[in-house]
């Protein structure tokens, strides 16, 4: 476990009670009480000086579905009614904060657990006050935001209310339909001095006038869409063939999913969020076009949270010769994400910590599509992006 730092830190999700969120919070309350081994923290065992340890982690965030957390795990089928009992008790006693919500963002998702505001100007008030409360009612010594939200359709990005912070700002006087609620959690936070990180396919702090202003605040920020399983493969397979000049000829995926985040990608606008993030992948690490590159992503209402990712690659070897690859990976969604929300959110607590403002693409390991500093392309490859990670941090 890290180096114990006796430091409060508040983790405010956003979609607090969304599966993710529910097992992440789940599985630190158990280690809290003893009851839960360290297996898929990345960063469990690794000593960072200065970096919060897990059983200093204090939790709070938004959610349009106000049931209490114990309530909202039982639904999503991740946790068992043992877990909920064995440890994890304190989920029945947290209730999400009412969120902000739309419609036009995302079509099949929606609750009655709704911030009320008159326009967007009041919406971001009332989450920044909520950060405030948080902070003093938890007696934290810092908080971070993380976005666990559903999925949003693909904004217009070349609105130029998105193109400066000077335009945004007057975007949120107007409450202009550029601007979607996961970019008012984003703003919401780095005006208040908070890192921000988006483990969604949507579109938040990586538009131009977001950037801007992490920079100028120098608020950390990372992202974005969690980089679990089936794209988490890819980075560490496609490395392999470039190394021994297999030439990918086409890779066919196929992901079933049952759970809320497949029910809100059944939405075509939201889904084509999330095939943006998986797309570039390949042709980033392999330095050629994967031409017959396709990913399918169906729901499938009796999987729940238990994802299949069915992969097909195609490739020609020496002197021509056709092969293929299969990969079956039978999934835990939730279980793959919970641990990587919560180390990204200890990283960019300790670069808040050392003064490291603006994008921290030292988490790109933990993205499909990472959030980069000065325009350059990101880095996909698992094994350079792990190399990052742990040249920030300052371990082998």
């Amino acid at each position: 476990m890290s180096m114990q730092t006796g430091r409060r830190v508040g983790v405010a999700f956003v979609g607090m009670g969304g599966a993710v969120a529910t097992t992440a919070i789940a599985g630190i309350e158990m280690i809290k009480s003893g009851s839960n081994r360290l297996d898929g923290l990345p960063l469990a065992g690794v000593p960072v000086a200065g970096m919060a340890d897990y059983k200093d982690l204090v939790f709070g965030g938004w959610d349009l579905n106000g049931d209490d957390l114990a309530s909202a795990a039982s639904g999503h089928g991740v946790l068992t009614k043992q877990d909920i009992e064995n440890g994890a008790q304190v989920l029945k006693g947290i209730t999400p904060w009412p969120a902000v919500g739309s419609a036009k963002f995302c079509k099949n998702i929606d609750g009655q657990n709704r911030i009320v505001a008159k326009d967007h100007r009041e919406a971001v008030s009332v989450i920044a006050n909520d950060l405030r409360r948080f902070r003093q009612e938890s007696n934290l010594d810092d908080v971070v935001v993380v976005n666990l939200a559903s999925t949003e359709r693909w904004p217009d990005l070349s609105d130029p209310t998105l193109n400066s912070t000077a335009a945004f700002e007057k975007g949120l006087d107007s409450s202009d339909e550029a601007i979607s609620p996961a970019m008012l959690y984003a703003y919401a936070a780095i005006k208040s001095g908070i890192p921000y990180a988006n483990f969604t396919p949507s579109v938040a702090a990586d538009v131009p006038a977001l950037l801007e202003l992490a920079k100028e605040m120098n608020v950390p920020v990372a992202g974005k869409d969690g980089k679990t399983g089936q794209t988490m493969m890819k980075t560490v397979l496609a490395p392999a063939f470039k190394a021994r000049a297999l030439h990918v000829d086409g890779w066919f995926s196929t992901n079933i999913l049952g759970n809320r985040d497949g029910l809100a990608l059944n939405d075509p606008n939201s889904l084509q969020s999330k095939l943006n993030t998986k797309g570039t992948v390949l042709d980033s690490i392999l330095g050629y076009p994967v031409e017959d590159h396709l990913v399918h992503i169906h729901y499938y209402r009796p999987r729940g949270d238990d994802k299949e990712a069915w992969d097909n690659i195609d490739v020609t070897g020496f002197m021509g010769q056709r092969m293929q690859i299969k990969v079956n990976f039978l999934c835990k969604d939730s279980i793959l994400a919970a641990p990587l929300v919560i180390e990204i959110a200890r990283v960019l607590d300790l670069a808040k910590k050392r003064g490291d403002g603006g994008v921290q693409e030292q988490l790109s390991t933990f993205f499909k599509a990472p959030m980069v500093k000065n325009g350059h392309g990101p880095e996909h490859a698992f094994g350079k992006q792990e190399k990052m990670l742990r040249d920030w941090l300052g371990v082998n």
